[in-house]
């Protein structure tokens, strides 16, 4: 009898056993994902894979019905969701009565310069027009395509800064992160390859607009796997805004567009520096490596005659050393555009200044100009199409509540 009730026992304890190990893994398991209520956030591109899973069980289907819908976007790089041939019509049928919509934009129009560099507009949902560049570079090592996706982060730019055709067009709004994001994607369709590094140095000022831009940075992360370090974020410098990003602690590079190696010359040429002192910004990116470990990039645009002569370059090293050095200067002759009083230094003057800096022992590259024959510079293309700056009338209050509002934000 005793070995009967050890022998039947057994079936018992397991059992037991499975219901204790269910009912802690019902207390461990994660919250339940929160997915966008409001019918103007029913966008799926940004969406994670654990999101999309719930978003497929809250329409009754099976969870792994979110994996296909994961891998319909960002791999199959479908447009419409009547495109998801591997959904059932009644799941796709669901989806776009409830007001979903994957987040695409059409490619208004493209154009390549002869060094293979394409410069895409998208026509966003309210006709606006926004610029991406895929830039594609010949890995000599590897025998293989290198392809950067310069991305936009506003549709015009508050900034001004006297040499960027982007300003001279105005500025109209933040760009959303779904917006962000599928100028990578459209890239990746262009060039039939995959997107290896991301810069944020398109149209914009990412600071002015970093909710989205940390919510595209970790979605291309995430879901398209691009890694941290191979992204870029630029800014020309936005008070309080360097603290926020270094609060996050991302792996991926900070670039800041210096331009001029004193207050008062970054003031004719960058007008937000004058609420910028360049020394708080000096110290900002001091703090920014010193939080993160991650050294930060100056980006220094050369204008002829303006910022490229001999003491500039002593006066940048002796910037640089004051703040601790460390740091890499990435020089970028200038991009000419039309009508502006700005001219391209002679490559002799490049090399002067570049010299300058290395004798100084400060870490400097020259960047190599592409698309010269594609307007690639920011704001150029997109120029061409819509010249006249936004008339939306509130157009001026936003820009100045943009800059007001991510002071405070971020305070």
């Amino acid at each position: 009898m005793a070995a009967f009730q050890h022998v039947s026992s057994a079936p018992l304890a397991r059992a037991a056993l499975r219901c204790r190990a269910t009912a802690a893994a019902a207390v461990s398991s994660p919250p339940a994902v929160r997915l966008p209520t409001s019918d103007t956030s029913r966008i799926l591109l940004g969406l994670s894979e654990p999101e999309l899973r719930q978003l497929a069980i809250d329409f009754g289907q099976q969870g792994y019905r979110g994996k296909q819908l994961h891998d319909l976007i960002y791999k199959a790089k479908s447009k419409e969701i009547q495109d998801f041939k591997h959904v059932p019509q009644a799941f796709r049928d669901s989806l776009i009565g409830s007001g979903w919509k994957v987040g695409r934009s059409p490619i208004h129009h493209s154009v390549t310069s002869s060094d293979g560099t394409t410069k895409i507009l998208l026509k966003l949902e309210d006709n606006r027009l926004v610029e991406t560049v895929g830039i594609p570079n010949q890995d000599s090592e590897k025998g293989s395509i290198r392809l950067t996706a310069c991305v936009s982060s506003q549709v015009g730019c508050p900034l001004r800064c006297a040499f960027c055709a982007t300003g001279k067009g105005g500025f109209s709004r933040n760009l959303k992160p779904h917006e962000i994001i599928e100028q990578v994607l459209s890239i990746e369709e262009i060039f039939k390859h995959r997107v290896g590094n991301v810069v944020f140095m398109g149209m914009g000022e990412p600071m002015l607009n970093l909710k989205s831009v940390l919510a595209a940075h970790k979605c291309l992360n995430k879901e398209i796997q691009i890694g941290q370090r191979m992204i870029t974020i630029s800014t020309v410098g936005v008070p309080n805004s360097i603290k926020m990003l270094a609060s996050h602690k991302l792996q991926s590079t900070l670039a800041v567009s210096l331009h001029a190696p004193n207050q008062e010359l970054r003031e004719t040429i960058v007008p937000s520096a004058k609420s910028y002192p360049l020394d708080a910004l000096m110290r900002d990116c001091k703090e920014y490596f010193q939080e993160t470990g991650r050294r930060v990039t100056f980006e220094y645009t050369l204008l002829a005659g303006i910022n490229d002569k001999t003491e500039h370059a002593s006066q940048l090293a002796d910037l640089l050393y004051s703040f601790g050095g460390g740091y890499h200067v990435n020089l970028i002759p200038y991009n000419p555009i039309e009508g502006s009083e700005f001219r391209r230094p002679y490559k002799k003057t490049v090399l002067g200044f570049k010299e300058g800096l290395e004798a100084r022992k400060i870490t400097v590259s020259v960047r190599q100009t592409r698309g010269l024959d594609a307007n690639a510079a920011c704001g150029q293309l997109r120029n061409e199409f819509q010249k006249d700056p936004f008339s939306d009338p509130s157009a001026a209050a936003v820009t100045s509540a943009s800059v007001d509002e991510t002071q405070v934000l971020t305070a």
